[in-house]
This record gives structure tokens, sequence and C-alpha cells, in this order.
């Protein structure tokens, strides 16, 4: 493989990146010069379809549908970006996620690299999203962030608060102690007949219905850490159907969903904002797939606001799962002269903080 030194950071660097963490198969171009990471290319292709009879996501399905699209979707989004001869390395997810999952892009990754004499790095897929507001990308909330700052991951697996003092620097701060906030999204709109992915259906209802219809305790409210849980919620919700039924479509249903999101929204930005306190930092970035959620943006804008804290947010696109953000990731570490070799494995866990 290339020796090539990646260190100075004028030199342009352009990266494939693959992710096929959980159920989407995505590969994306990025091209880095200096503070500026270009998407050239990023293809997503979504697998909802496999597993919406499910009510969720089926690990052996996962895996079968990601090697039938891997290399499409790779070829499709090199093609777009100037063809094979324009790239300078391959990154790829390597965890976590589903391990079955995770060696199907691996194993594309490797294959390429060793074929192309391409420097391979594997990507934690938390950094990735953590990174995903330095992408160039319009629609973004605040633009690109300034360190320290510090960061809500939510998404479907995972929800957390962390310091990230630079691109390799970062330190977890919190994190849930039972099921992550989009995983209590989907488990509530399953519980409401709402279909799969369930998170996007209960936003949309929420936008129309009353937040304060439904009372429902907050999570660890009284408790002075930066951890999270909602599994509390979720029986509570469940107790609510039980007692009161499935509401009707239209203004019942509305209204559940808005008090079910505001007790989500209020919980994350609270505990952002405290993180934000303790850490005296004036920079925060919300990302992962639950960043899209309307709710939570504006929820998050007017109190950061209100706190004198510049809130960043990478475009819908880029917080859902997307390999953009793992080329920029594996852009980062190429330039801190991390490289991997062919022995590079899946790895179901990956604590953040062990790089």
């Amino acid at each position: 493989m290339s020796e090539r030194d990646f260190s100075d950071p004028d030199v342009p660097l352009t990266v494939l990146g693959v992710e096929s963490s959980c159920d989407e198969t995505a590969a994306a171009v990025v091209r880095v010069v200096g503070d500026r990471a270009e998407v050239r290319s990023d293809v997503v292709w979504s697998q909802v379809a496999e597993h919406a009879p499910f009510g969720g996501v089926v690990p052996e399905i996962a895996s079968r549908a990601h090697l039938r699209a891997v290399i499409p979707v790779i070829r499709e989004a090199v093609e777009a970006a100037g063809g094979w001869d324009s790239l300078d390395a391959v990154a790829v997810t390597s965890g976590p996620g589903l391990v079955g999952a995770l060696l199907v892009g691996v194993q594309a990754a490797k294959g390429i690299a060793y074929a192309r004499k391409l420097p391979l790095v594997g990507v934690n897929h938390l950094a990735g999203h953590l990174l995903a507001p330095f992408l160039s990308r319009e629609q973004a909330i605040g633009g690109r962030p300034e360190f320290p700052f510090v960061a809500l991951l939510a998404s479907g697996g995972h929800t957390a608060l962390y310091r990230v003092d630079a691109p390799t620097r970062i330190r977890e701060l919190g994190a849930t102690r039972d099921d992550a906030a989009g995983e209590a999204f989907d488990k509530v709109a399953k519980l409401l007949g709402l279909g799969y992915p369930g998170g996007p259906m209960v936003d949309q209802l929420a936008a129309k219905g009353d937040p304060d219809a439904v009372k429902f305790t907050q999570p660890m409210r009284g408790r002075d850490n930066l951890d999270f849980s909602f599994s509390g919620l979720k029986t509570a919700v469940a107790v609510h159907v039980a007692k009161h039924g499935v509401p009707s479509p239209g203004a019942g249903l509305e209204d559940l969903c808005a008090s079910v999101q505001k007790t989500i929204v209020d919980n994350l930005v609270r505990k952002l904002l405290a993180a934000a306190r303790r850490e005296e930092v004036r920079h925060a970035v919300i990302s992962g797939g639950v960043a899209a959620n309307r709710g939570l943006r504006a929820a998050a804008l007017q109190g950061c606001q209100a706190a004198g804290v510049a809130l960043h947010v990478p475009p819908a696109r880029s917080c859902t799962d997307n390999a953009a953000m793992i080329a920029y990731a594996g852009a980062v570490a190429l330039r801190s002269g991390r490289r991997d070799g062919i022995d590079l494995n899946a790895r179901a866990t990956w604590p953040l903080a062990d790089g």
C-alpha cells in the first residue's frame, strides 16, 4: 500500500468512505483541503422496505441486503466523483454496529484498498457523526463549530454527550443507561401502530399536536449527571395506551405524539445545556439520526440562544447514517498518521474514547 504522507493539511486528500453499520448501504467521496471538506458524491441505499414488515432491523436481512447493494453503491459514488484514479485513500466504518453488516463494508473496502494500492483506515461510526458538521453542506444550522464543543449524539442505537477538544480528542460525559432516544421514538411509534421507521412519523404528527396534552415524567429529572434513560417513558406510554387505547387518527394521536416528543426533546436539550455549562464551552453540536427531528432542532436552537451557546446541527442528510461523514473522519485519521492493514476487522462495540 502507498506510504504517501498526508500530514500537510494543505495537500488535497480525496477519500472514498464506505458505511454499512446498520440498515443503510452508503458510499461517498470527500475531498479535504485545509479546513474545507467538499462532498463530491454521496450515495445512500436504504433498507427500510426490507425491515418494515418486522417493525425493526433484522440483522440477517440487513447483512444480505448490504451484500447485494455494496458494489453498485460504491461504483456509483466513485464514478460520480471522477473515477477510481481520483482516490487517495479508503475509509470504512469498522464499528460499532451489527457485525454481519459491518463485515460487508469492511471486506469491500479492504478489497478496493488492496487492489488499488491505497491506504486504508477503519473509522468509528460515532466519530463520523460527531465530525459531520465539518462537511461543507448547505442548510446546516450554525455552520462549522469551533473547538472545544460539547456534542449530543442521538440516534436509534446511541444517545450520549461528549466533549470534543479536537477531532481526535473526544471524551464521553454521559450516555444512556437503557434505550437510546431514537429507539424510544421507534418503540412508541410501534405501540401506536405508526409503522417503521417510527421516529419521523412521530415528529410529523407532533407538529400538529398539543405537547402539554399528556403529562409524562421527565426521565432522571432529579439526577445530577449527564446520563439518559428512556425505558421508563416507553413504559409510561404503554400504560397510557393500555388505559385509554390507541387514539384515533387526528387530534388525539397528534397530541399524544407531541407530548411524547416534548418529553424526549426537553430531556435532550436540558442535558446538552447542562453539559455546556459544566464544561464551560460556548459551542454545542447535535448529530445522529434524531438530530433530523424538527422538534429537537427548534427546541435546541431556542435553548442555546437563551443560554448564549452557539448551536451547530448538520443538514438532515448528514445526520442520518451516511458515508460522507465516514470519509471525512477517515481523512482526519489519515492526517494524524493512522493506517490500518489488511487485518482490519469489524467491531460490534467500540467506545469512542478508544480512538
